[in-house]
C-alpha cells in the first residue's frame, strides 16, 4: 500500500510552484563555482529557506551529482517540532515535494526498523523541515535514488553511528541536515561557526547551541572517525549574507566527508 508523507513547508522554506521550484535548484547548483574537489558521498548541508541557505546546500549537491551510482541516501536531521527518543521513520512509502515523490527505500527502511534506537513516528515527520528541504534538491540531482528518512531526536551519538553502519552498504550516501548558530549577530555568529566548522573538521563533538542539528551531526562525526574519514567545508555564510538583517543570524555550512588519503 502506498502512503505518502505530503510536503509541509512548500510555499514557504520553497517555491510551491513546481516548474519554479525546479528552475530554483537548477539555477543554485549552476550557481556554485567550478571546483577540484573530489566527489563525496557523506555530506553535512544547511535546511533553511533557500533564500537563506540554498547557496550553501547547492555546493553540497552540487559535489554529490559528480558522484557515480547513488542508488539510496540516508538523511538524517534534527527534530524542530515534535521531540523523539532515538531516531525515528515516517511510516510512509513516499516523501512528496511539489516535484512529486520521493521513494522511500523499503528494504532499508525495514534494516533500521529492527534497531532498537529506531522508532516509527510519522508525527515527528508531519510538520517537521529539516529533512524536507533537502527532497528537492535530491530530485533534480539523483531522480531514482531511494530515501531513508531519519528524524533525530534525544540519542547517543554511537547509536546514531550504529545506526549508519547498518544502513551505508553499496552505493549509499548520506546527508546530515544541521544549520549552525542561531541568533546572534553577523560578526558574532561568524567567529561561532568558525570554531564550530573547525571542531567538525578535527571530526570532534559539537554543541547543541551551536548547531541545530547537533544530535545527527555527533553521530555522523563518531562514525567518520570509525572509518578514517576527513572533512572539508565546501561553503559557509549566514543568512546576514544572504537574505537577512546583519543583527540576529543563523550560520549554515556544506561540508564533505571523505576516506583520508
Amino acid at each position: 500500500m502506498t502512503t505518502t508523507r505530503p510536503p509541509a513547508v512548500a510555499g514557504m522554506f520553497y517555491p510551491r510552484d513546481p516548474v519554479v521550484l525546479e528552475r530554483t535548484v537548477r539555477e543554485l547548483l549552476a550557481g556554485v563555482p567550478e571546483s577540484d574537489s573530489a566527489p563525496a558521498t557523506v555530506f553535512i548541508a544547511p535546511h533553511a529557506g533557500y533564500v537563506y541557505s540554498g547557496r550553501v546546500a547547492a555546493s553540497a549537491y552540487a559535489n554529490l551529482a559528480r558522484a557515480a551510482h547513488v542508488q539510496r541516501v540516508v538523511l538524517l536531521g534534527p527534530t524542530h517540532r515534535v521531540p523523539v527518543r532515538g531516531l525515528a521513520l515516517p511510516g510512509a512509502t513516499h516523501l512528496a515535494t511539489p516535484l512529486g515523490g520521493v521513494p522511500v527505500d523499503h528494504d532499508g527502511a525495514a534494516l533500521a526498523a529492527t534497531l532498537p534506537q529506531v522508532v516509527t513516528r510519522p508525527d515527528v515527520h508531519r510538520h517537521e523541515h529539516s529533512l524536507e528541504v533537502h527532497l528537492p534538491f535530491l530530485q533534480v540531482v539523483i531522480p531514482t535514488a531511494r530515501l531513508v528518512p531519519l528524524a533525530v531526536g534525544e540519542v547517543a551519538p554511537d547509536a546514531v553511528a550504529d545506526v549508519l553502519d547498518a544502513l551505508v552498504i553499496g552505493e549509499t550516501a548520506v546527508v546530515v541536515s544541521s544549520d549552525l548558530s542561531h541568533h546572534l549577530t553577523h560578526e558574532e555568529a561568524r567567529r561561532t561557526d568558525a570554531a564550530t566548522l573547525g571542531e567538525i573538521l578535527a571530526l570532534r563533538e559539537v554543541q547543541p547551541g551551536d548547531a541545530c542539528g547537533a544530535r545527527p551531526v555527533n553521530g555522523l562525526l563518531t562514525w567518520a572517525r570509525r572509518h578514517g574519514l576527513e572533512a572539508e567545508v565546501l561553503d559557509s555564510c549566514n543568512s546576514g549574507d544572504t537574505a537577512g538583517t546583519r543583527d540576529r543570524v543563523v550560520g549554515y555550512a556544506s561540508v564533505a566527508f571523505r576516506e583520508a588519503l
